[in-house]
């Protein structure tokens, strides 16, 4: 794909978009895995199916909604991704990318991105919020490769702190005062879709990450090459502790995501709150 067929691509899907609201939105949302309830706490003024938007991949999930809203949240305008696409379901990182370059070409200038994960923390268990310090792409792409249009972004984006040091501090303030448990840490993004062995996962943790997840990263690397601020967050869903490691069970994992996430809304509703 050619930087000018990226741009007209963005750009179709904007009509389109344009078509159906002038809603414009300041903060967009990805909502992970098993947290697509946080949609409900959206006043919501326009719903587009993605299957409505030139460009945008369907999701092969069922657990995936598949629906760009726009609408309001903790006083902001926002616009959310209920569902979002994986390296594993066959996408290139292009593909996957791409609702973000929409949504900053919507109007976006701040992304929270949700997800869930696993925990190889010892000391953190499943329904665990972890704000997200940091990030090890161990996919083995890169949205980014190839052609750079330097309307979209630098041709070397510098990735020094991929996650806003000042979101950061909010959230750990938003946590404090709402007494929410809030772990921070380093993502791992690897490519699925199955889970990572014993071996694997002491891999993992010896290169320094705290949890594993199987999304997140391609969106945050187009952000930040966009030129927006992210906050993640993700839910712990299942520990993988090598030494201890049970077989993992997919409804439990999905059961456990979605009983954190009220405290998931509630953290992430408090931050939009406070960014005026």
């Amino acid at each position: 794909m050619t930087t000018d067929s990226l741009r007209e691509e963005i750009g179709r899907a904007v009509d389109v978009v344009r078509q159906a609201t002038t809603f414009d939105p300041d903060v967009a949302l990805i909502l992970g895995t098993g947290l697509g309830a946080l949609a409900e706490e959206i006043a919501v003024e326009t719903e587009i199916g993605y299957e409505s938007i030139p460009g945008f991949p369907l999701s092969t999930l069922e657990f995936h909604a598949g629906k760009l809203l726009f609408g309001m949240l903790g006083g902001q305008r926002v616009v959310a991704m209920q569902g979002r696409f994986h390296r594993y379901e066959g996408y290139s990182m292009r593909q996957i990318t791409f609702p973000v370059r929409v949504m900053r070409a919507l109007g976006a200038r701040t992304m929270l991105v949700s997800s869930a994960c696993g925990g190889m923390h010892p000391l953190w268990g499943p329904g665990d919020l972890v704000l997200l310090a940091d990030h090890i792409n161990l996919l083995g792409d890169n949205p980014l490769i190839g052609p750079n249009d330097d309307e979209l972004g630098p041709r070397f984006p510098d990735m020094s702190e991929p996650y806003d040091a000042q979101l950061r501090q909010l959230a750990r303030e938003i946590a404090r005062d709402r007494k929410l448990t809030l772990r921070e840490g380093v993502y791992v993004a690897v490519p699925g879709p199955n889970l990572e062995t014993p071996a694997e996962y002491r891999f993992l943790r010896a290169v320094g990450a705290d949890v594993v997840g199987m999304s997140t990263v391609p969106e945050v690397l187009v952000a930040v090459h966009g030129g927006m601020r992210v906050l993640g967050v993700s839910i712990i869903t299942d520990q993988c502790l090598p030494d201890a490691l049970e077989p993992a069970d997919i409804p439990t994992i999905i059961a456990t995501a979605a009983a954190a996430e009220p405290k998931l809304t509630s953290l992430l509703t408090g931050v939009l709150e406070r960014l005026g």
